[in-house]
């Protein structure tokens, strides 16, 4: 091995050619598949939405929330008797045009919710702080904007602290959402405002909810169906909208659009699901005949088909990996092979003076694993550099894999005993007389 260094490097570099491309390979798959699972969980692998069901009239399905079943009282017993949830929260829609000075915007949808929204989605802030559970309590007009919402009404300007005003009521930006881009169905995360279910529910939707999702009441000057046959004179005066949003209804007494509920992990979830059911059929009255007035999705088989995705792509990195490996054996063969040719007088001189059979077989194979072995070790520093050149330059996710550095090792040994025990049995089983000839 030292009198042909040159064939000993070139030997080597095709085992730390292989070992490099195992290891660079395992770690680029490991980050992805951390990278993929974090963008999966905060999609909502772990998330549990609760909706209520759809209502049946003599057979004919009216949609599903219908009737709205699932009250904050839900959302309270809920998070006592889950040991399964980690975070829930109550969640109203509305949608509305939202001004800032001369700028106004539709954002695809106002989020009235609790503060653990934010924990529920894995969502962090850019900028400012979210509202609090007291600001939840007064309704009171605070909300968090994200940065598509910024970006048309406020450009380049910051939004904390500023005043904007949502169906005339004036709310003051606390926070900015951090960017998220597109869901998986295309839409526009930050398309949004987030604000205090309890003020959405009152003073944007108005008179407890009773106000369509969609835009403002319908004006009683306009025209409506409603005009040509006027309703019967109610029994009680209607109260204005100005003393339900001073003086709004208790909460416990009000519907909301959905529940969602956060499980610690995908594990969790079937488990969170069931006591959810449990809790909700006791709270809601229902009998063991009766069907379910809420509808609670499973969102684990998301996450199941893409960690089935990400791992399909870290065994692809492996096999090309194992074959440049393999190469590198072939080559450490070849080149043991040729050894065994070029050293035949040698062979034969000393099993003249005594040498066995199995001392010259152990000879060969203890080179070949040599050079294997120091192949492999240079092959751990060539993989990890880059790795960490890859995470650095690309801004690839890596993560560092000791059970793929260990295995590389033992493979790499194992490829100098493999690859090099035909040349080793070759050497042995030549006849001392005719090598003693050889020229």
């Amino acid at each position: 091995m030292r009198r042909h260094k040159m064939r000993s490097a070139l030997t080597i570099l095709g085992v730390i050619i292989g070992v490099a491309a195992v290891i660079a390979m395992t770690e680029i798959g490991e980050g992805s598949k951390a990278a993929i699972g974090k963008t999966i969980a905060s999609m909502g692998a772990h998330k549990i939405p609760i909706f209520p069901a759809a209502a049946n009239n003599n057979g004919v399905s009216q949609g599903a929330g219908t009737f709205q079943t699932l009250k904050p009282g839900d959302v309270d017993a809920i998070a006592r008797h889950c040991p399964a949830v980690t975070v829930v929260v109550p969640l109203v829609w509305s949608q509305a045009q939202v001004g800032y000075g001369t700028r106004n915007w539709s954002p695809q949808r106002l989020t009235g919710t609790a503060p653990d929204y934010l924990v529920t989605r894995d969502w962090d802030l850019e900028e400012g702080a979210c509202f609090s559970d007291a600001d939840v309590s007064s309704s009171s007009a605070v909300c968090l904007i994200g940065t598509t919402v910024k970006r048309e009404l406020f450009a380049d300007e910051s939004p904390i602290g500023k005043i904007i005003r949502i169906r005339s009521v004036p709310f003051h930006v606390v926070g900015l959402l951090g960017s998220r881009g597109a869901d998986m169905t295309g839409q526009d995360q930050d398309d949004v405002i987030i604000a205090p279910w309890t003020t959405i529910k009152f003073r944007i939707n108005g008179l407890g909810g009773g106000a369509a999702k969609s835009g403002a009441p319908t004006p009683s000057g306009s025209y409506s169906t409603h005009n040509l046959y006027p309703a019967p004179t109610a029994l009680y005066p209607q109260v204005s909208a100005a003393r339900l949003i001073n003086r709004p209804q208790p909460a416990g007494q009000m519907s909301i659009d959905m529940i969602q509920a956060k499980a610690a992990n995908t594990e969790q979830v079937p488990i969170a699901i069931k006591q959810i059911a449990s809790v909700l059929r006791e709270r809601h009255h229902l009998a063991d005949g009766d069907a379910d007035d809420f509808k609670i999705l499973d969102m684990t088989e998301v996450a199941r088909t893409s960690a089935r995705t990400a791992e399909l792509m870290g065994a692809l990195l492996l096999v090309v990996a194992a074959i440049s490996l393999a190469v590198g054996g072939v080559g450490i063969m070849n080149i043991m092979l040729v050894s065994v040719t070029e050293r035949t007088r040698e062979i034969g001189l000393r099993m003249a003076v005594g040498a066995r059979r199995h001392h010259i077989l152990r000879q060969f194979l203890l080179e070949a694993f040599l050079l294997c072995l120091a192949g492999g070790t240079l092959g751990i520093a060539v993989g990890r550099g880059t790795s960490v050149l890859v995470r650095e330059i690309q801004h690839w996710p890596t993560e560092m894999s000791v059970p793929a550095i260990l295995i590389s090792v033992m493979v790499a040994g194992a490829v100098g005993i493999i690859f090099g025990f035909y040349p080793a049995w070759k050497a042995s089983r030549l006849d001392p007389i005719e090598a003693l000839r050889h020229e």
